[in-house]
C-alpha cells in the first residue's frame, strides 16, 4: 500500500486559482458534498487539495492510489499484535473519525472493490460501513471524501461508473492560463520573470505538437522542476532537457523532436 499522510496543515500551500474552483471547494466542504476532481498530470489537482484543507483548516489525509489498492486497505483490518488481534483503522476510516479531508489521489488506478466502500459516504448517508466489525461509522460535518483522476489515462478498464460519477461534484482542471502559469513557475522556483516566461512559452510550444507518440505533455510541474535547475545553476536549454524533454519519453526519434524545440523557443 502506498503511503498515506494525516496533518494539521498550520500554512496556507501557494496556490494560484484558475478559476472558480477554490470558491466551488469551499461550497461543497459547507454542503457536506464529496468531491471529483478531473485533470492531466501535474495541473495542480493536489496542490488544490492541500490548499484548500489548509484554509478550511481541516486534517488531510491522501492516498495514492494504485492497482493493488484494495477495499481493506482503504477501511483498515485485524492485525496481530503482543499475542492479541487489533482493528487498525485504514486512511479513510481514520479520516471519518477524526473529521478529516481524505484525498484519495488518481483513484480510478485502485482496484473496483474499492468504489462499493465509497457509496455510502458520497451520498446522502455519510457513512462508512466496517463489515468486519460491524461498526457503522457516520461522518462528522468537518469529513469530506475528495477524489481525482487523469481523464487522459481513462479507457474501459479503468474508468469511473456512472453510480460513482453521480455521487460527486465534479470540478475540471486544466493547464493554467499563459499569466497565472508564469506566476506559479516564478513563485514555485524562486526563478526570474524571463525565466518563467521562457518556460511557459517552451511549454505552450510543446502542448501544440501532434504526431508524436506521448502519454502526457510538459505540465506545469515540470515547468517548476526545470526553474529549479536553473536556479540553481544549470543553462536554461540544459535543464528544459533534463527535466521536461527526458521526462516525457524515452523514445530517441521523439527526445530528438522535443529537443528541436526546445533549442528554437529557449536555446541550447
Amino acid at each position: 500500500m502506498e503511503m498515506t499522510s494525516a496533518r494539521q496543515v498550520a500554512a496556507v500551500p501557494y496556490y494560484a486559482a484558475q478559476g472558480e474552483e477554490c470558491t466551488l471547494f469551499a461550497q461543497a466542504h459547507a454542503s457536506r458534498l464529496p468531491l471529483l476532481i478531473k485533470g492531466p498530470t501535474g495541473c495542480g489537482k493536489t496542490r488544490l487539495v492541500e490548499h484548500m484543507a489548509a484554509r478550511l483548516g481541516r486534517p488531510l489525509i491522501t492516498v495514492s492510489c494504485h492497482d493493488d489498492l484494495s477495499a481493506a486497505d482503504l477501511v483498515g483490518r485485524h492485525l496481530i499484535g503482543g499475542g492479541d488481534t487489533q482493528w487498525c483503522d485504514g486512511p479513510l476510516a481514520r479520516a471519518v473519525r477524526e473529521g478529516a479531508i481524505c484525498y484519495l489521489d488518481e483513484v480510478v488506478e485502485a482496484r473496483k472493490d474499492t468504489t462499493v466502500v465509497l457509496h455510502p459516504l458520497a451520498d446522502d448517508r455519510r457513512v462508512l460501513l466496517i463489515e468486519r466489525t460491524g461498526e457503522q461509522l457516520a461522518a462528522p460535518p468537518g469529513f469530506m471524501l475528495v477524489i481525482s483522476y487523469n481523464p487522459g489515462y481513462q479507457n474501459l478498464l479503468k474508468g469511473l461508473k456512472p453510480s460513482t460519477r453521480q455521487r460527486f461534484v465534479a470540478l475540471s482542471l486544466g493547464y493554467p492560463t499563459e499569466a497565472v502559469e508564469r506566476s506559479i513557475v516564478q513563485a514555485e522556483s524562486g526563478c526570474d520573470a524571463a525565466t518563467a516566461a521562457a518556460l511557459v512559452k517552451l511549454a505552450q510550444a510543446l502542448r501544440r505538437l501532434t504526431g508524436h507518440d506521448l502519454e502526457e505533455t510538459a505540465s506545469t510541474r515540470l515547468l517548476v522542476m526545470a526553474a529549479r535547475l536553473v536556479v540553481a545553476g544549470a543553462p536554461l536549454g540544459t535543464a528544459c532537457r533534463a527535466a521536461i524533454v527526458d521526462a516525457l519519453t524515452d523514445d530517441a526519434d521523439t527526445t530528438a523532436a522535443l529537443a528541436e524545440v526546445v533549442d528554437a523557443v529557449v536555446g541550447r
